[in-house]
């Protein structure tokens, strides 16, 4: 049943549902790597799960408005990345998951979705600079060492969100 409903959307659509559901599965991990890397702020790093079920609403969206589902994850990925800057900080590294964000962006939408198109790159590009100008002090603090470690895993994070996103995309005709 579930495999009808998948093959009754579009490409696109299939490829960003895919990335939703490796976002809703690889949250649950992250507070694991904060503690086995970092060892403080596993309290604070189980924050990032509270947007996880925002993610998993847009396979569920997508049966009803391919468009709309597009439209999410963006959106979704970076009201997720602004809390997490908030929660961890801007040098943790977090905002370079807004990467991600315009990537999605630039991939999810077809030729003639162009305005949505570029209205999410602006929307997107809007939170990022909120997020580095008014954002103000993490909710947790981090020593630089942490901070250091943070960046570092965050950075291994988006390169790995990136290529798999460049993987699942490539090939799709956006006609």
């Amino acid at each position: 049943m579930m495999s009808q409903a998948r093959n009754q959307l579009d490409p696109i659509t299939q490829a960003t549902v895919t990335v939703a559901w490796v976002i809703v599965l690889n949250k649950p991990f992250y507070p694991v790597y904060i503690w086995y890397l970092v060892g403080d702020g596993v309290s604070a790093s189980l924050g990032t799960l509270l947007l996880a079920p925002l993610f998993l609403t847009i396979p569920f969206v997508a049966r009803r408005s391919s468009l709309s589902a597009r439209i999410a994850l963006p959106l979704i990925g970076a009201v997720d990345t602004l809390f997490e800057t908030k929660l961890f900080g801007s040098a943790s590294g977090t905002e370079l998951y807004f990467a991600a964000c315009i990537m999605l962006v630039g991939l999810s939408f077809r030729a003639d979705e162009k305005w949505w198109q570029r209205g999410m790159a602006v929307l997107v590009f809007a939170v990022f600079v909120f997020s580095r100008k008014f954002i103000g002090a993490p909710l947790h603090i981090w020593t630089a060492l942490e901070f250091g470690t943070l960046f570092n895993l965050n950075a291994f994070a988006v390169a790995s969100l990136l290529a798999f996103i460049a993987l699942r995309y490539a090939g799709i005709p956006r006609t």
